[in-house]
């Protein structure tokens, strides 16, 4: 992917919108590339659950918005959406401090569904979460 590509895909998801949970638990897209697609979460306190430790629902909707966002970069926005109707989350080691780091790739890229791993990782590159999303693509005549 040319790097003027990657830029511009990384700046149109950065600032798609300013009103939703990605930007209130601060994920930032940082890499993209044909198969993959990277951003990172900090970890502190207002994403914390009661024992001081990274939520795992914050650790979800990582995993959701990146695989999402991947699936959105790989379908025609103007006919179709990719809609999330699974999601299996694995929560394998705790983090209290520091950013984490979550990587998007296909396990399936089909015309009417994408399966997707998102893995977590922390600054060390331990596997915090390890997550699978199914999004079906669904046309826009089918969506009300």
């Amino acid at each position: 992917m040319e790097e003027s590509k990657r830029k511009e895909i990384l700046d149109r998801l950065n600032n798609w919108s300013q009103d939703n949970l990605g930007k209130t638990l601060n994920i930032k897209f940082t890499d993209v590339d044909d198969e993959s697609l990277t951003a990172e979460m900090p970890v502190e306190p207002r994403v914390h659950q009661p024992y001081g430790i990274l939520h795992g629902g914050a650790s979800v909707a990582l995993a959701e918005t990146l695989g999402s966002c991947l699936s959105v970069l790989h379908v025609d926005m103007e006919k179709v959406a990719p809609v999330g109707t699974n999601i299996n989350s694995n929560h394998l080691r705790a983090i209290r401090t520091g950013t984490v780091t979550g990587k998007a790739t296909f396990i399936r890229k089909g015309n009417t569904v994408h399966v997707s791993q998102i893995e977590i990782r922390d600054a060390k590159g331990h596997l915090i979460n390890h997550t699978t999303m199914t999004n079906n693509i669904i046309p826009h005549s089918k969506l009300s």
